[in-house]
């Protein structure tokens, strides 16, 4: 990847010649069937097409996966071609189908969409699994369109291997902000309580999703990567449809998001990714979650509201951890 100029406050994660030898040399392939223990927290540098086939069966609890959508777009040199959607639809059924071998009975699978791709992974996911709801994500970036609606959300759709699967509702609360602070006849608050910074409520999870910062240049988890996902959101997923300890999976890695996330909330990783670049960033930020556990708009089990906290100074220096930071978001 061309090394860019950089403003001396952008915070973008990037890779010395140096450091991209050495996590190189973390990285694994396999050509035929592993154990568990073989490539357990571990960054599989492999096009996924060769390498699903050799993964264990039945040995991951969750999981998550953010493959290219229907659209052109280049990967650091590597491109993606828009096709027709049937065309579309069979390479996403090339690798969905193998998930169903890879999960445990009680397992849950998670798949990013847009607009353009995500009927036809509803379709390609109604073969294999049930399919419990499409969460819809507001990302709010980029510039407005002229002669159509703003492209402002993407999907991400929640399947089941069975009837019987983990979802832990009260780990995925968010905070919001109170607009109308009722309170009852004698004065107290009517579901919400004071809190640092105003009058604040603790909502269920639903299945539409304003809280999410796509990563930016001042973001300490930020990278070159084109899609990546917020750790929030990971966060959000995992913490919904996971357990400490359990294995979580992610066919289409990038540049570490979901195993990142995994590691931060004590949960086991695979991840697979055909571009060198991305997996050594990857390395790189597992690496970096040894030293601080912090996901921004996450701390002490709640999930906030986006922009309902205050700014707080610069923790670059300082190691942290979910339960004493309190994020910016």
């Amino acid at each position: 990847m061309p090394e860019k100029n950089r403003a001396t406050r952008n915070r973008t994660i990037v890779l010395s010649p140096e450091e991209r030898e050495n996590y190189r040399l973390r990285l694994k392939t396999i050509h035929s069937p592993v154990s568990l223990a073989e490539i357990i927290d571990s960054t599989i540098w492999q096009d996924v097409f060769d390498a699903i086939g050799c993964l264990p069966p039945h040995s991951v609890d969750l999981v998550f996966a953010d493959p290219p959508y229907n659209l052109t777009k280049e990967f650091n040199g590597r491109m993606f071609t828009q096709r027709d959607l049937e065309e579309y639809e069979r390479w996403l059924d090339l690798w969905i189908s193998q998930i169903p071998r890879l999960l445990k009975q009680d397992g849950s699978f998670y798949v990013c969409g847009d607009w353009r791709s995500s009927a036809c992974i509803h379709k390609v996911l109604l073969r294999y699994f049930q399919v419990q709801n499409r969460i819809t994500w507001e990302r709010e970036k980029g510039r407005g369109a002229k002669s159509n609606w703003k492209n402002n959300s993407e999907d991400i759709w929640f399947a089941t291997a069975s009837d019987s699967y983990t979802f832990n509702v009260d780990a995925v609360k968010l905070k919001r902000r109170v607009i109308a602070p009722y309170t009852d006849t004698n004065g107290r608050p009517k579901d919400w309580e004071n809190a640092e910074g105003g009058r604040y409520r603790v909502t269920h999870p639903s299945n539409l999703w304003t809280d999410l910062t796509v990563p930016f240049w001042s973001m300490p988890e930020n990278t070159d990567h084109p899609t990546q996902k917020p750790e929030k959101l990971l966060a959000k997923v995992l913490l919904a449809s996971s357990n400490p300890g359990d294995v979580v999976f992610d066919p289409f890695l990038g540049a570490g998001t979901t195993s990142v996330v995994a590691k931060k909330l004590d949960r086991h990783y695979i991840g697979v990714e055909i571009d060198l670049e991305y997996c050594c960033l990857a390395e790189k930020r597992l690496r970096m979650a040894d030293h601080s556990s912090a996901i921004q708009g996450y701390t002490d089990g709640i999930f906030w509201e986006r922009n309902s906290l205050s700014e707080q100074p610069d923790t670059r220096q300082r190691v942290t951890c979910v339960r004493d930071h309190p994020s910016l978001f």
